[in-house]
């Protein structure tokens, strides 16, 4: 051959188009039948909406995990909830794919599921180099078809929604997990009672309010439409004093 250039040339362009028709097929693969969706809870026509801008490797969500969920076993239909996205990778390396994971999930109908999965394990999953061989490992326990599951983990529609989320948090101008949005207006937390307060008095606005917080009392005895002051079916949000407050944004 009198220039060999030509035919190397068309050797890497050839692989080079193969690479890329191969990548945008595998990635079509990743991505079959996967939907985005949003992660709600509760009365989807509820007058309180709370929203929670999370990450799943931050201790301090951990901790107000089981108290959302107490406040929404307590007012069910009463309180429509939201969680968000919002992986802080500066400080938790594992909490985009953690977040992944979890829309991974929500293909099979378990993402609130496996939601509480990771932050009842978050000690367990954290601990070590590949969280990977954990969430497959809640998948089968959830009973989802893990090998779906993990082909879904790599889709790239799951990989920007959560990256949708986080740009969206930033955009909002926080900087911190949780963040918890009351209807609209973010919430000003210092203590997992205040947060409890402040959610009960949206639930029930004309509620004789008190909670022990530290050195201040607020009582929260909820109400009922039919016999305001009253609730038999909700107990009072109380908490003894000296209780140690969540330090947040880890």
């Amino acid at each position: 051959m009198k220039n060999p250039w030509i035919a190397i040339a068309v050797i890497v362009v050839v692989l080079f188009g193969g690479s890329i028709w191969y990548s945008m097929n595998v990635e079509k693969t990743y991505n079959d039948g996967v939907t985005v969706t949003d992660h709600i809870k509760g009365g989807a026509d509820a007058k309180v909406t709370l929203t929670e801008y999370s990450d799943f490797q931050c201790p301090a969500c951990g901790q107000f995990e089981p108290v959302v969920e107490e406040i929404l076993n307590q007012y069910g239909d009463k309180i429509k909830f939201e969680y968000k996205n919002f992986p802080l990778l500066q400080v938790h390396p594992f909490a985009e794919s953690a977040a992944v994971a979890a829309e991974a999930a929500a293909q099979q109908g378990k993402y609130f599921e496996f939601h509480d999965m990771l932050f009842a394990k978050q000690s367990e999953w954290t601990a070590g180099i590949s969280p990977a061989t954990f969430y497959a490992k809640y998948a089968k326990e959830l009973g989802m078809n893990v090998s779906q599951f993990e082909k879904q983990q790599r889709s790239s529609i799951l990989r920007d929604k959560v990256k949708a989320d986080f740009k969206a948090a930033v955009a909002l101008g926080l900087t911190s997990t949780p963040t918890f949005y009351l209807n609209g207006v973010k919430m000003n937390l210092t203590s997992i009672e205040a947060f409890k307060a402040q959610v009960v008095a949206a639930v029930n606005p004309d509620a004789n309010f008190s909670v022990t917080a530290g050195d201040e009392t607020l009582k929260a005895v909820p109400t009922t439409d039919d016999a305001p002051g009253t609730n038999p079916s909700a107990a009072p949000v109380t908490v003894p004093a000296g209780t140690p407050g969540v330090k947040f944004g880890l």
